[in-house]
């Protein structure tokens, strides 16, 4: 998935400000503005836009994180240079405090079934035999489902 998508898909779920993005970041001990967080929010047809990178987005679920479950004591995690969507979901479930029988309930509220194996497939290391790519299509109905879950009366999701 696109960065700059789930960064919207995520601000329209908890109906976050530009003030409330701005100190996401913050909790991150990371400094933006009001400017870079609207072009990231933009549409990619629009000449304003700008692309959110890996580290961004890292920064931003860290942030959430530490926003969501409180600071760790200590000095912040380094923010991944390269995400892939098991990062950006495992960081979801963290900070949303999900265990593995509610991501499988949010996960069935949008009629996309898995099991407990499946899901855990997600949450290990890549080197482990077992490990499993979280594709598009998944981490697309999990953002679905956790914004059907917080914003029940939302008619469309945020493309």
């Amino acid at each position: 998935m696109v960065n700059n998508d789930i960064l919207r898909r995520l601000r329209y779920t908890f109906d976050f400000s530009d003030s409330a993005m701005i100190d996401i970041f913050q909790a991150a001990e990371h400094e933006v503005t009001r400017e870079q967080v609207s072009d990231w929010l933009k549409k990619e047809d629009d000449t304003a836009f700008k692309k959110c990178s890996d580290t961004e987005l890292a920064i931003f679920l860290n942030g959430l994180i530490n926003i969501k479950r409180g600071k760790k004591e200590g000095p912040q995690p380094e923010p991944e240079q390269r995400l892939t969507n098991n990062m950006i979901f495992m960081k979801l479930r963290i900070a949303l405090n999900l265990k593995a029988e509610d991501v499988l309930d949010i996960m069935e509220s949008v009629n996309f079934g898995m099991s407990k194996h499946e899901l855990s497939a997600f949450f290990r290391k890549p080197e482990n035999k077992h490990y499993r790519e979280c594709k598009d299509q998944i981490l697309r109905n999990f953002l679905l489902g956790v914004q059907q879950q917080h914003r029940p009366d939302a008619q469309e999701s945020v493309e």
